[in-house]
């Protein structure tokens, strides 16, 4: 008996990421080559299962979503670092952000919030976000680090000759060294 569960191989659960916008939940299976995975999206939930990571183990993911979604509209597409899914809500006017992605309230360890593509409801470059979810995820630096102090609106690539004429402190004579 010991010999064969031994030979039964055991199956992991796949790491996600998830992030949101009004109107869809973007989804992200963490998963290195997986090829040919068997994904089943409902109105309530997702089921995932592929082999792949840098072992080639058996992942497997069941969640239930918070509210429903629309699996007709909802699409992903395979890369080779991951599976990117876009699931539409159903009913985006009823109540734009979900508080959490999964149906119960608890915390599990293999799903995270994706940073790179979260943008919060009062966010106010949020309704020019389009579509496309791109790696840096909609994000555009420069938009976003001309609030940021210090620099005031400078060019990067700014011409040091106009500045010959500042007065700046550290460029006084010094006394001779003895």
């Amino acid at each position: 008996m010991a010999l064969k569960m031994a030979d039964q191989e055991q199956v992991l659960h796949t790491p996600m990421e998830w992030a949101q916008r009004k109107d869809r939940v973007l989804l992200t299976i963490v998963l290195e080559d997986c090829k040919e995975p068997n994904i089943e999206i409902t109105d309530t939930g997702l089921h995932f299962k592929g082999k792949g990571g840098t072992e080639n183990k058996l992942h497997e993911a069941k969640i239930e979503f918070f509210k429903e979604i629309d699996s007709k509209e909802s699409k992903y597409a395979v890369l080779p670092r991951h599976i990117s899914l876009i699931l539409k809500k159903k009913d985006a006017t009823e109540e734009h952000f979900w508080p959490r992605l999964l149906k119960e309230k608890t915390k599990v360890h293999w799903l995270k919030t994706d940073f790179n593509k979260w943008k919060d409801e009062d966010d106010s470059d949020y309704e020019g976000a389009g579509g496309g979810e791109g790696g840096a995820g909609d994000m555009d630096l420069e938009s976003n680090m001309g609030g940021m102090g210090g620099m005031g609106g400078m060019d990067a690539g700014g011409d040091m000759e106009n500045d010959k004429e500042s007065s700046d402190s550290d460029d006084e004579d010094l006394p001779d060294l003895e």
